[in-house]
């Protein structure tokens, strides 16, 4: 689903295809997913777990505010870079909320639990004397996704530019938000 949604959209991305190039049978995904729109509730689901775990542990190292920043500015350029399909994963799934109720209930579930897997880890820093937080920890944590996301979405539609500034900007931005 991931390759497919990424190469073709949703709407491009049927059972017959997925399917077919998963080495599984159509009837198989319909018995575990029922629609290809839950398929991709579910790849992006644990797309987002795994990506949260690794983060996770590279955030543990963090001895400052600036190493967590620097560590998430990381994480987007690594993200971006290496792996867009994700990236595009999850604005398709955004898209597909927008017309399908259920699918928009599913999305404002995994970005509720992004954010609150987020905002214990900063709560956690915060508890540790790694960063001051100038906001509730939910509240940096939406924030630090917003930033993310919209830079994520501005990157990859532009390849070819040069977003250090703008990288630079956000990573003020963060620390606005995460030291005293």
């Amino acid at each position: 689903m991931r390759v497919s949604v990424a190469r073709r959209g949703t709407a491009g991305s049927t059972f017959e295809k997925i399917s077919r190039e998963a080495g599984v049978s159509r009837g198989l995904l319909h018995y575990y997913f029922g629609t290809k729109e839950q398929l991709l509730v579910q790849a992006v689901r644990r797309e987002c777990e795994l990506r949260l775990e690794l983060l996770e542990r590279q955030l543990a190292n963090a001895q400052t505010a600036d190493d967590f920043i620097e560590l998430m500015a990381e994480n987007l350029r690594e993200t971006v870079r290496k792996d867009p399909d994700f990236v595009t994963l999850v604005f398709e799934l955004f898209t597909l909320s927008r017309r399908n109720e259920d699918i928009a209930a599913e999305f404002a579930a995994l970005l509720r639990g992004t954010r609150h897997h987020l905002a214990g880890m900063l709560d956690a820093a915060q508890r540790e004397g790694v960063v001051h937080l100038h906001a509730e920890p939910e509240a940096v944590a939406e924030t630090l996704f917003s930033l993310a996301d919209g830079l994520a979405l501005r990157m990859l539609a532009e390849p070819e530019r040069d977003f250090s500034a703008a990288i630079r900007a956000g990573i003020a931005c963060a620390r606005a938000l995460l030291t005293d």
